[in-house]
């Protein structure tokens, strides 16, 4: 699916209050002796959440066939304070809730009450320059840690833009808490680009998520839970298959470490 780029910039888009869609072709493949690889597809959604405009079939802290609660994003998993907890953190960066500055969210919602996602995006936003993302990332065991990641001076993220941080949280049991993760991002009006690159010696796993920026309405939304029902119990579903087909390929299991002590890293 392909169209014209939207004339208003996406700051304004979401700061107006629109929700928009993104529908992700997904790719993940492990590197080293054991190799393993898959795609797939998922269904995020984009907000500013303190303007978004719930209506129809999604609900803002509420249920509905989809949702999105301030609860599950933000600070303790399952106690989160939404974009209050993100606005703290980008502090230590020098950014502030200022006019034409909008802070979005890239998540994939509750489906009817379930939630569940391996990473989110906070995203800061000015026109169609992405500034900052805080990347929220969740385990399978109840966990969650979080990495600040921008530019030092602040300049606006491009494609050839390689941000790290040191990988410091347990996300699979057939991994080792160890070497760095390289993120690259690319933004525009009506796409939306994201690499993972997790690099551990010659091991490690690349993860890649991109697809069209387009509006949230109610055929969207039914349209996704038609071809995907059950939303993110379904990437549960699929986080588990891989799990086994990794066993049965012989992926030695690590215990559960503890959580770093502190939520977001840089």
């Amino acid at each position: 699916m392909t169209g014209l780029a939207p004339t208003a910039s996406l700051a304004d888009r979401l700061a107006q209050g629109q929700g928009l869609a993104v529908t992700a072709d997904i790719t993940h493949a492990r590197r080293g002796a054991l190799r393993h690889a898959f795609r797939t597809r998922a269904d995020f959604v984009l907000v500013a959440p303190n303007s978004f405009r719930a209506a129809g079939l999604i609900g803002r802290n509420r249920f509905n066939l989809v949702s999105l609660h301030d609860a599950d994003h933000g600070g303790t998993r399952g106690h989160g304070t939404g974009t209050a907890w993100a606005w703290q953190q980008l502090a230590s960066l020098g950014l502030s809730p200022q006019p034409g500055l909008v802070l979005a969210l890239l998540t994939q919602p509750r489906f009817l009450g379930y939630w569940f996602n391996p990473v989110s995006f906070w995203m800061v936003i000015r026109g169609n320059d992405l500034l900052a993302v805080i990347a929220e990332v969740n385990n399978t065991f109840g966990q969650r840690h979080s990495y600040l990641l921008a530019e030092p001076d602040l300049s606006p993220i491009t494609p050839q833009t390689d941000l790290r941080a040191g990988k410091v949280f347990h996300v699979s049991p057939f991994q080792d808490v160890a070497g760095e993760y390289r993120f690259g991002f690319a933004l525009s009006p009506d796409r939306l680009a994201i690499r993972i690159n997790q690099i551990d010696g010659t091991a490690g796993v690349d993860t890649a998520m991109q697809g069209f920026i387009l509006p949230l309405t109610t055929k969207a939304i039914l349209g996704s839970a038609l071809r995907r029902p059950g939303g993110a119990l379904w990437v549960v579903a699929q986080i588990y298959w891989h799990a086994l087909r990794l066993r049965l390929k012989g992926a030695r299991y690590r215990r559960l470490p503890a959580p770093p002590e502190q939520e977001i890293s840089r």
